[in-house]
């Protein structure tokens, strides 16, 4: 292999600090002293900074409920017109059936206080004025497949 020998040479650069010739009165709008990259201070004109632009909000993504309840909202609208329509078209039979519950309700309220009436009636015209008849009966088995006997007593 062969090597090249390169000599590796610094260069000072002796930049002279400037002082303005003018006053800082007298420098016009616009221009202001700057530091360069390289270290140098100069003059320079530097452009009008703008306002610092308005806050623009960033769009958030969309919440998986928010999507599923939009998705979900038609459906359930629907739903809800078609039970309106459904009990619109069924009004005159759930009329119907409301009077017939009703009169169900008042023939077991009548039977409920007709019948003991009636029967009250009919056991004291029975008994034409005597007093009533008590029957006592007495059952008695031995074992449990024993034949049972029994007496009944008429007072």
């Amino acid at each position: 292999m062969h090597e090249a020998a390169y000599e590796i040479t610094t260069l000072t650069h002796q930049h002279p600090t400037p002082t303005p010739g003018m006053l800082p009165t007298e420098i016009p709008p616009g221009v202001q002293m700057v530091t360069l990259p390289g270290g140098i201070r100069t003059l320079a004109y530097t452009p009008q900074q703008a306002p610092p632009a308005p806050h623009v909000p960033v769009a958030q993504p969309i919440p998986t409920w928010a999507k599923t309840t939009a998705l979900l909202t038609p459906t359930i609208g629907g739903g809800i017109a078609a039970a309106g329509i459904g009990l619109s078209y069924a009004a005159p039979g759930l009329i119907a059936m409301s009077e017939a519950l009703w009169a169900a309700v008042a023939l077991i309220a009548a039977a409920a206080i007709g019948v003991p009436m009636l029967l009250r009636i009919g056991r004291s015209a029975a008994g034409g004025g005597k007093g009533s008849t008590h029957i006592t009966q007495n059952i008695t088995a031995s074992g449990m497949f024993g034949k049972a006997n029994g007496t009944i007593n008429h007072r």
